[in-house]
Formats: structure tokens, C-alpha cells, sequence
């Protein structure tokens, strides 16, 4: 029952990170607006989410795996109901932003429910197998329920979250209580802060993108996001319960994934958002149509994973990290490349090395950080990881967007947006080789005192779509020091 309910949680929040992309024109027809608009429909949810995924997992141990999975489902629920509803773009908008905080609180939360469940290690890291491939059958599943149920009517991608919730909550209900830590504290400072600067960079780069860099909102967020930026440092480097911490942030191995995250996020989540307008608006393809174009690049995406653990094992993580950005990288270029006139199946062709490379570079990339920091941060390294990996495809799609803004320059506004990716994700193939080899350990079982994750199993933990990417937060810092 637990392992349903956290599966069918994670599955339907990866569901609605993609889900959306392909009924941006739908609905843009229904609710007016701009492509200001659109980007908010789609950095609304991916914002909230990056923003409260750093303190959910102790939001999870204060108040119980059980509770806290329930607030969460009930919340992204509820808001799933008010975006099928909603009367015009900014209802929608704020909807989404509340659809983001439930997402946020379901992945620690699903997480812990499943570290209760299954005592058994063996058994939970086959649990945690099933519960990361219901993430996967989401990812391949968004853009082609986008593209038919828009057809329809735009409105059912919401409400298609209402059934499968409930049917969630239902199995949760026959699940035992959780225990509750009264010693898990809430960072209010740090991650407030965090949600102010995520925002108004995010709002900034739009602003700036329609309307130009020395207008006065764009200014004020700028200056906005310094401000709450700074209020985060000194409130990591002073704070007792702090999210972070900023000797994790002084890490070289952190900085740099940490940036390869946010790369390899510009790139995947900007080339969906864009073509998604591109294959309607320039190449006239109906929504289902365009929602299986990306089909071959989303099913590899998903099953890579095999793959990606032997490739790690044979030649170490760093390797398929930095084959995997250069596969991305590959795939942006062609696509930038790749003529008005040329046939749409040379463009799903293009699309395959982008899912690929990502697919191969994430897991490798979560298991390279979490063998070269201490085992007690390892959580809230792949938090930071996660976080900046969400930001990333965030500020893609407010940049991207304002690119393609004029309809006359569609394809020369995707061309540049598609170069930018490429050359961001150039620049952290480069720092990939700043990226160390793991450090030597202790033999099993005497390094934490406890038994130690295999290869495999740290590789399954980090195959999730590039949605979440890996376990975070204190439940998931829990779940892998057992």
C-alpha cells in the first residue's frame, strides 16, 4: 500500500512537469495572453518546486512520512482542480505555483514512506526501482497525454490528477502511522529568502526578456534577487538549523555539479518548451501529433538507466557525465542546425541524443557527489543538486521564451536559444574534468557503521527523470545512510 501510494505520487507530479508543454498553444487559444504568460504557466509549478525541495524533507520528519505525503497529495490535488477550472491565465498561474509546493512535500515524503515500509535493504532498493520507474512512465507519458487530452479540451490535464490522487490517498489510508521527530526544525529565514530570489530572477529574466533590462520592474528584481540572496548566505552561515550550510557550498565538487545540473536542465526542459511551440506554430502539427514526436527521445529517456550503471562501473562516473553532455550538446546543435524545410522526422532524430545525454549524465553525476562528500550531507547535497538542476530549466524557459516572443523570428529566436544551451552545457564539459575521482573508503559495512550502498543501488536512487534527479532532503539523507 505504501509503495503504491508513493509510487502513483511521484508518477503523477512527473506527469504534470511535462504534461503541460504540448497544450501551451491550447491554452493560449482559450485564455488569451502572451508568451509571458505560457513560460508562468510552465516556471510556475518547476519554481515552487525547486524552491521548497531544499526544507521538505524536514517538514517530512517533524510531522510524519504518512501526514506530510497526505498535505501534499491533498494540496497538489486541490490545485490540480483549481487549474482545470480556471477562468483566466493569472488563476491558472497561481494555481500552479500551489500545484509546485504539493510536488515539493510528495518526493521527500513518498521517500520516506517507503524507507518505513521496507526495513529490508534488499527490498527497499528494489521499492525505490519501482517507485523511480513510476517517475520515468510519467516523463515518457507528458508530452503525449498533453498533446491528445488538449485535443479534447486542455482542462483534462489537470483534472486527470484528481482519479489518480485519490486512488493515492486511498492506498495511503491503509497504511501504517508514521513516527514523528519533534527535534526536525524548519529553516523560515533561509527558505523564505530562497523563494524571494528564485522568484524575482525568474520574473526578472521574463520582464527583461519582453520589455528589455532597464525597465524599472526588471531593475527592482534584480535587485530584488542580491538582497534575498545575500539574506540567504548570512542566514546559512548564522543559522543553528540551516538548509545548507555553507561549507557544502565551498565544496569544488558541489560547485561544479552543481552547475552541470543546471546545464543539462537548459538543455533538456528549454528544448522541450521550445519545440512544443515550434512543431504547431512553424511546422502546423496537431498537439498529438507534436506529444509523439517526442516519444522516441522520451522512451530511451527512460530506460537508459541500465545502461548508464554499466557505463559507470566500466569507466567510473565522470565519463558518462561528461559523454552524456556532450551527447546533449550534440543533439542542441544539430537541432539548431537542422533547416525550416527539413523533414519533422529529422528533427525527432536530433531530439534522441538530448534525452540521452541526460539520461546517461544525471545518475552518474548523483552518484560521483554523493561518493565525494560526507555521508551526513549526502541529503542535502542532492537537494542542492536537485534544486539547482530545477532553477536551470526555470530560467530556460523565461530566456528561451522571450527569444521566440515575436512570431516573425520563431526559428531564428530557436536557433540562438538552442546555441545558448549548447554553449552553457560546453562550459561545464570543460569543468567536468575539475571533477576528482571518488575517494578512497573504508572497507562495507565500517565506514558509516552501517551497511553501504552498491554501485547499483546508488546508481538506482540517482535514475530518476530529470524532474527530481536524486534522493534529498532528510528523509533521503536517512535512506541512504542505511
Amino acid at each position: 500500500m505504501a509503495l503504491g501510494a508513493a509510487l502513483l505520487g511521484f508518477f503523477v507530479i512527473t506527469l504534470d512537469a511535462l504534461v503541460v508543454n504540448v497544450a501551451l498553444p491550447s491554452i493560449r487559444n482559450s485564455l488569451g495572453g502572451g508568451i509571458t504568460g505560457l513560460q508562468w504557466v510552465i516556471d510556475g509549478y518547476t519554481l515552487m518546486f525547486a524552491a521548497l525541495l531544499l526544507s521538505a524533507g524536514s517538514l517530512t520528519d517533524r510531522l510524519g512520512a504518512r501526514r506530510t505525503f497526505a498535505v501534499g497529495l491533498a494540496v497538489f490535488v486541490a490545485a490540480s482542480a483549481v487549474c482545470g477550472l480556471a477562468p483566466n491565465l493569472g488563476v491558472l498561474v497561481a494555481a500552479r505555483l500551489v500545484q509546485g509546493a504539493g510536488a515539493a512535500v510528495i518526493v521527500p515524503s513518498s521517500l520516506a514512506l517507503i524507507r518505513e515500509a521496507f526495513p529490508d535493504a534488499g527490498k527497499r532498493a528494489k521499492a525505490i526501482s519501482m517507485w523511480a520507474l513510476g517517475g520515468s512512465v510519467g516523463s515518457a507519458a507528458g508530452p503525449v497525454a498533453g498533446g491528445f487530452l488538449s485535443q479534447v479540451d486542455w482542462r483534462l490535464i489537470f483534472f486527470v490528477n484528481l482519479p489518480v490522487g485519490l486512488i493515492a490517498l486511498f492506498l495511503l489510508a491503509r497504511t501504517h502511522r508514521s513516527p514523528r521527530s519533534e527535534q526536525a526544525r524548519f529553516d523560515w529565514t533561509g527558505q523564505l529568502s530562497a523563494i524571494v530570489a528564485m522568484g524575482a530572477l525568474t520574473f526578472g529574466a521574463i520582464k527583461a526578456g519582453a520589455d528589455g533590462f532597464t525597465v524599472v520592474p526588471a531593475i527592482v528584481s534584480f535587485a530584488l534577487v542580491v538582497v534575498a540572496a545575500v539574506v540567504f548566505v548570512v542566514a546559512q552561515a548564522r543559522s543553528p538549523h540551516s538548509m545548507i550550510g555553507l561549507t557544502l557550498l565551498r565544496e569544488r565538487t558541489m560547485v561544479v555539479s552543481a552547475a552541470i545540473g543546471f546545464a543539462l536542465n537548459v538543455g533538456f526542459y528549454g528544448m522541450i518548451f521550445l519545440l512544443s511551440l515550434y512543431l504547431q506554430q512553424a511546422k502546423g502539427m496537431s498537439a498529438p501529433a507534436t506529444g509523439l514526436a517526442f516519444v522516441p527521445m522520451t522512451l530511451l529517456t527512460a530506460f537508459i538507466s541500465p545502461t548508464a550503471a554499466w557505463f559507470a562501473a566500466r569507466f567510473g562516473p565522470r565519463m558518462p557525465v561528461i559523454t552524456g553532455q556532450v551527447a546533449m550538446m550534440a543533439g542542441l546543435i544539430l537541432l539548431a542546425l537542422v533547416p525550416a524545410s527539413a523533414p519533422t522526422w529529422l528533427l525527432i532524430a536530433a531530439m534522441v541524443p538530448v534525452g540521452a545525454g541526460g539520461s546517461l549524465a544525471v545518475p552518474a553525476l548523483t552518484s560521483l557527489l554523493l561518493d565525494q562528500v560526507a555521508a551526513g550531507r549526502a541529503g542535502t547535497a542532492g537537494g542542492v543538486l536537485n534544486t539547482s538542476r530545477q532553477i536551470g530549466g526555470a530560467l530556460a524557459v523565461a530566456v528561451f521564451g522571450a527569444l521566440i516572443a515575436d512570431h516573425d523570428h520563431l526559428v531564428a529566436g530557436l536557433e540562438t536559444s538552442l546555441l545558448i544551451a549548447a554553449a552553457a552545457l560546453l562550459l561545464t564539459t570543460a569543468a567536468s574534468f575539475l571533477l576528482g575521482p571518488p575517494p578512497a573508503r573504508e572497507p562495507t559495512g565500517h565506514a558509516a557503521g552501517g551497511t553501504e550502498l552498491t554501485t547499483e543501488q546508488i546508481d538506482e536512487l540517482g535514475s530518476l527523470p530529470p524532474v527530481v534527479g536524486a534522493p534529498h532532503t532528510q528523509a533521503g539523507r536517512q535512506l541512504l545512510e542505511r
